[in-house]
């Protein structure tokens, strides 16, 4: 090989060296310190103010306190409503769940802990009610998939007393979101690490990625309060695979990996304790029913999010660069009020002037409409082929009200049903299946 050869070559490994450094450096990350944040003009990405007030509109209607949109790591839009500021702390509420999801695969990565590992093994034997046999077969895995096999149907699904924590199946052999083994986690890293769940996030997480906020016991609870500033760091540390600007603080990258992926074939939009979207069914807290198609329609296909109670969302879209977050309230009082989530979607889907928005989603024939939702005396379904059947369920799953609908274009009566959640099952003339929530009021 001669040396002009040789040149050669080592012009090309720097260039391709190079090119794989200012990939790697393609998003920006704020300081640790300090409150700079670089943004971008709205209008530089081709969003309409009017649009953007529609959204702010919405969102206020919707009780919401904060709002951020990060594109490439910088702050695109940042909205406080109410006297809700940027230094205001709020709860994330089951959004928070990711934040342990994260620490325990640091736990893992150090050496603390195997998620394979027996929950018993730091807890000690009897921390349920289960017979010996029953409770060894419970994992660290298994709080965090929510495949403990404990009876969610309890008093108080909260409580992490023993007596609280009942056997009903197996544990990975049924999919139930119960929020007291999610919460014994804390003890498990507890023990494992020698540390607190506070001192352990704020060595691991919060001081390299400049993140503020604790978890505060409430009840049986422990619930993470920051300002959104420090949710959107968190949402960017996730957006990077656990890389917070050159710091790779997740080096288990095949736990990362499993973190954000169907972490079991019971509910396929569930990893360890992050929702996912684009798969072909999802289940719900509080019921045992399987919805055919995805999480949110209006979102992205690999979007990853962590969702709590009152409306605390943090939507991670790798495929675009795209993190957002949403604080509040919300009147539902749902676990996880998903459909609020996917109701901001379609206005960011349509901030754009030109093209249709963020995120494309491909048509769905036989897609149905049921509205308005809430519902009260009547509901209005719209579908693009023929339905067969409606059938509505409550929350046990029981039907409790069948319609045969005339035309793609029909009104149900509701006014016999009692308040509360129900599900929706529409049978489309092809022979797929739509289903759907609603709220009667």
């Amino acid at each position: 090989m001669t040396g002009s050869d040789m040149k050669k070559i080592y012009i090309f490994i720097n260039t391709v060296i190079v090119s794989l450094n200012l990939n790697a450096q393609s998003l920006y990350f704020p300081p640790a310190t300090g409150n700079t944040w670089d943004t971008i003009s709205p209008a530089t990405l081709g969003y309409c103010q009017t649009k953007i007030d529609s959204l702010y509109d919405f969102l206020e209607a919707e009780n919401t306190k904060a709002f951020m949109l990060l594109k490439d790591g910088k702050i695109v839009l940042e909205k406080y409503f109410g006297t809700h500021t940027q230094s205001s702390l709020w709860q994330w509420a089951s959004a928070g769940k990711t934040i342990t999801s994260f620490i325990a695969g640091i736990a893992q990565q150090e050496g603390y802990l195997s998620i394979s590992d027996t929950t018993s093994t730091f807890l000690g034997q009897g921390w349920t009610n289960c017979t010996p046999a029953q409770e060894e077969k419970i994992t660290i895995r298994n709080q965090l998939t929510m495949t403990s096999g404990l009876d969610e149907g309890v008093t108080d699904p909260f409580c992490t007393l023993d007596t609280c924590l009942v056997y009903k199946a197996d544990a990975g052999t049924r999919w139930a979101y119960h929020n007291a083994p999610y919460t014994l986690l804390d003890a498990v890293i507890k023990n494992s690490t020698g540390l607190s769940l506070n001192s352990y996030t704020t060595q691991k997480l919060k001081i390299p990625t400049g993140m503020t906020g604790s978890f505060i016991p409430l009840g049986y609870n422990n619930v993470f309060f920051s300002n959104a500033r420090s949710m959107a760091r968190f949402g960017l540390l996730i957006l990077n695979k656990g890389n917070w600007n050159g710091n790779q603080i997740m080096t288990d990258t095949t736990y990362f990996t499993q973190m954000v992926n169907t972490s079991q074939t019971l509910n396929l939009s569930y990893g360890y304790l992050w929702w996912l979207n684009g798969k072909s069914s999802f289940m719900l807290p509080q019921t045992q029913f399987v919805f055919s198609g995805s999480l949110c329609s209006n979102a992205p296909p690999d979007m990853i999010a962590a969702l709590g109670k009152g409306g605390q969302f943090l939507n991670v879209i790798p495929g675009q660069n795209l993190v957002w977050l949403r604080m509040g309230d919300e009147p539902n009082n749902f676990l996880i009020p998903y459909l609020l989530n996917n109701d901001i979607w379609a206005y960011l889907n349509d901030l754009q002037c030109v093209t249709t928005g963020i995120n494309e989603p491909e048509p769905q024939k036989g897609s149905v409409q049921i509205f308005p939702n809430p519902g009260h005396d009547n509901l209005n379904l719209k579908s693009e082929i023929q339905v067969l059947k409606v059938e509505i369920l409550n929350m046990l799953g029981q039907v409790v009200k069948i319609s045969t609908p005339k035309s793609t274009e029909s009104r149900i009566s509701v006014k016999e049903l009692v308040n509360g959640f129900y599900f929706v099952k529409a049978i489309l003339i092809n022979g797929h299946i739509w289903a759907g929530t609603l709220m009667k009021e």
